[in-house]
């Protein structure tokens, strides 16, 4: 079986500051015709920061949910950004800290179904303060867990934001190796 699709035709339907959505006509390797609807996303970075035995999270209130969520520091990635130096660039803005030691834990696709979007996973250690600066109309806390309370608020429910859990897997699947 082939495991391909043909685009036809595709419509921008929408273009706004974080994404572009389209509906694109496709052929299906078996011959048939059928749509996709595509949102697209330049990507964005997410850091696991180690301060000795804790994890630095953040705390925003994410409007498309209308809740509160803990997160790991992450954020978007300007057309053509080196995923690295935005990583840099977000862990200082979000938390106020700089990492003197890096480690790249992959990548994740967060909706391959119908959006292009592409998570950078990186672990950050060694940690130094300086001050916190977040974007324009980004209201968030900075927050730090025990690795042990992370993973309890994990197990309970309270850490459901799909980055955050991806990037703690990787990185200790990474560790155990």
């Amino acid at each position: 079986m082939e495991f391909t699709e043909k685009t036809l035709d595709s419509q921008l339907l929408y273009e706004g500051r974080v994404v572009k959505v389209f509906k694109d006509s496709v052929e299906l390797s078996t011959g048939q015709k059928s749509f996709r609807e595509v949102v697209k996303h330049s990507g964005g970075v997410v850091i696991l920061a180690k301060k000795e035995d804790k994890i630095l999270l953040v705390k925003q209130f994410r409007y498309p949910l209308k809740e509160v969520l803990y997160e790991l520091p992450a954020g978007k990635l300007e057309y053509g950004e080196d995923p690295f130096e935005a990583a840099k660039r977000e862990l200082e803005e979000e938390t106020g800290y700089c990492a003197n030691k890096w480690s790249d834990l992959g990548y994740v696709y967060t909706s391959p179904g119908y959006s292009d979007e592409k998570l950078y996973l990186y672990q950050a250690e060694d940690l130094e303060f300086t001050h916190c600066h977040p974007d324009e109309g980004e209201i968030i806390e900075p927050l730090e867990y025990k690795y042990d309370d992370v993973l309890k608020m994990i197990n309970n429910g309270e850490i459901n934001d799909a980055k955050t859990l991806c990037a703690i897997l990787r990185a200790k699947i990474l560790k155990e190796k």
